[in-house]
């Protein structure tokens, strides 16, 4: 099998690929190493697995022609290239909307022309479902809740693009499904939560739990925007590799389905009134913050339901956050020479 990973030096893709290379898989990288940190997760896979198996292709997603190149020699596509800050999206709309909405495309249109049907699952995001301002939310002393829907939020919730981050991943999501309808293409859209592990380079505007860990291990500067009391769900990254196995195995059952992919109910937290304490316990230590107004369309609760990728594929999250917290924490701790102050931090 050769599998394609788009985005495959970035978080999510280095430990995708990790997983493939170590059960002697052929591996396609296709990335253009445009994001902070990513060309340090390549160099690992090369130091780690050489070259027989691995081949990275250094190229943009908005090359169609590159891609297409790629996608001819895949038999199964992941497609995680992705422009994935909400903050970048309002800043620079078109940049997003070429990456996300019409690179997305140009995986599509490669796989519909490639011959063969490769198997092709793309990550979305949660932001499809909006700011869900209706949802009856309960203020807890130390966290918000949903009122009515103790399992989270499902599949069958209706769409609410919000934000140019919102539209073209939401783009990307319905293209990815309806290609599945109209040209018959094996296609699974994720719905992705917070995902977190090793090899996350996280940043205040995305990967937030990472961040969190590294900044309290180095020293740098944490603003909490709110009031810390939204609570995500989270999902370590060994969980995101399975659901990913599983789901291409099962591949009859989940050719043109969605499936929300997060931690779920027993994996929520409050951002920072239960993580901090959660860090501050594994490290022995107070953890300075600072507070800032809220973040414009920041949903005060967002959990998944992922009792549909259950039923169809067998999946369920099986490592804590607590122990996933730990596990990240222990990975920076032992790499640490690998992050550099964000260049706003910089003296």
């Amino acid at each position: 099998m050769t599998f394609l990973i788009t985005g495959g030096a970035g978080f999510i893709g280095s430990n995708l690929a990790n997983h493939f290379l170590s059960t002697g898989e052929d591996v396609i990288i296709f990335d253009n190493l445009s994001r902070a940190g990513v060309a340090r997760n390549l160099d690992w896979l090369y130091a780690t697995h050489g070259d027989r198996h691995l081949t990275h292709l250094h190229a943009d997603i908005r090359d169609a022609d590159a891609l297409a190149d790629a996608v001819a020699r895949a038999d199964v596509i992941y497609h995680l290239a992705a422009q994935v800050a909400v903050t970048t999206s309002v800043a620079e709309p078109r940049t997003d909307f070429e990456v996300n909405a019409l690179g997305t495309f140009n995986v599509l249109e490669g796989a519909r022309l490639a011959g063969h049907k490769p198997i092709l699952i793309f990550t979305s995001t949660n932001k499809v479902y909006g700011g869900m301002e209706d949802v009856a939310i309960v203020e807890e002393q130390i966290r918000y809740r949903y009122c009515d829907y103790p399992q989270g939020i499902a599949e069958d919730w209706s769409l609410d693009f919000h934000s140019p981050y919102g539209c073209s991943k939401g783009a990307a999501d319905q293209y990815v499904r309806d290609y599945a309808r109209i040209y018959d293409l094996p296609t699974v859209v994720f719905r992705m939560s917070c995902i977190y592990g090793p090899r996350q380079f996280g940043t205040e505007d995305q990967g937030w739990v990472a961040y969190f860990v590294i900044a309290s291990l180095l020293g740098w500067p944490i603003t909490i925007y709110g009031d810390g009391k939204q609570v995500r769900d989270i999902l370590f990254i060994d969980d995101l590799v399975r659901a990913f196995d599983l789901a291409t195995e099962d591949i009859q059952v989940t050719a043109g389905q969605a499936y929300n992919i997060g931690g779920g109910s027993d994996n929520t937290i409050a951002v920072w009134r239960e993580f901090g304490e959660v860090l501050r316990d594994l490290i022995g230590r107070e953890i300075p913050v600072s507070y800032s107004d809220w973040r414009p369309g920041d949903q005060l609760v967002y959990v998944s339901d992922t009792r549909k990728a259950r039923r169809d594929f067998g999946w369920q999250p099986q490592i804590g956050k607590r122990e996933g917290i730990e596990r990240l924490l222990y990975w920076v701790q032992n790499n640490l020479e690998l992050f550099a102050p964000p260049e706003s931090h910089l003296p």
